[in-house]
């Protein structure tokens, strides 16, 4: 009988998972994409772009779809996706499984600062600096759109709409990106702070090996917890288990 998995992607990670199980026999694998880039990156297999229109969306969507099981493989910031993700699958019994990438690691000469979210990194930037490089992705940008006394600059995938820092200027770029390029356009651009979110990965973590060697200090965005008594995975290869698992 085929089983039908839905994976919640966009991001590195369910790419790879869709690629890892594109072609297995009696499996059919579809990634939905929030539809958020203009350009994405898309993965193996089917994919459906846009939203579900919520947790009931979504449950029906399982049901119409006749899901048999769910991996949330979404950015670990996208804490309302995971929260109707869990909610759907309680509601119609799916098994859910949360593939979820490991967050930055300090080390040695690091200088960040850790904050529960964008609004307190805001608060805290106007005694930390006066130019700062924001690599909060483009939603984030308006947190800081209250900011004065501040330079930003702002690299995103995609331009970032209103409302926007008064003192703003946007860099268009995609990882991975290198050290060497990171120290570069730290320097460049005479940064004295860098704001990032704990996303982990390898594609975007140059920029930290780049402030620890420029000895900056980071204000780093601490990322959501994931919904309560949802099984967590850190790489494709643990998803892939447990997929075999249920059998």
């Amino acid at each position: 009988m085929m089983r039908h998995l839905l994976v919640l992607g966009g991001t590195t990670e369910g790419r790879e998972l869709a690629a890892a199980l594109d072609g297995r026999p009696a499996l059919r694998v579809t990634s939905s994409l929030a539809g958020r880039v203009a350009n994405p990156r898309l993965p193996a297999g089917e994919v459906r772009i846009g939203g579900f229109g919520g947790p009931e969306g979504l449950a029906d969507w399982l049901r119409a779809e006749r899901v048999d099981a769910v991996v949330d493989a979404t950015h670990p910031f996208a804490a309302g996706m995971s929260q109707n993700a869990a909610l759907a699958a309680a509601a119609t019994g799916v098994p859910l499984l949360v593939l979820r990438r490991p967050g930055f690691t300090p080390v040695e000469g690091d200088r960040w600062l850790p904050v529960p979210s964008l609004a307190a990194a805001a608060d805290l930037l106007p005694r930390r600096g006066e130019r700062v490089l924001l690599t909060t992705g483009r939603q984030g940008i308006a947190a800081f759109a209250h900011v004065d006394g501040v330079h930003f600059i702002a690299r995103s995938v995609d331009p970032p709409e209103p409302p926007l820092p008064p003192s703003f200027e946007v860099l268009l770029d995609r990882g991975p990106f290198t050290v060497q390029g990171e120290e570069a356009l730290l320097r460049a651009h005479r940064i004295d702070v860098l704001v990032t979110k704990d996303s982990g990965g390898a594609a975007t973590a140059p920029k930290l090996t780049a402030a620890r060697g420029l000895r900056l200090p980071v204000v780093i965005v601490e990322r959501p917890p994931v919904p309560d008594g949802v099984p967590v995975v850190p790489d494709v290869a643990g998803a892939v288990h447990w997929l075999e698992q249920l059998g």
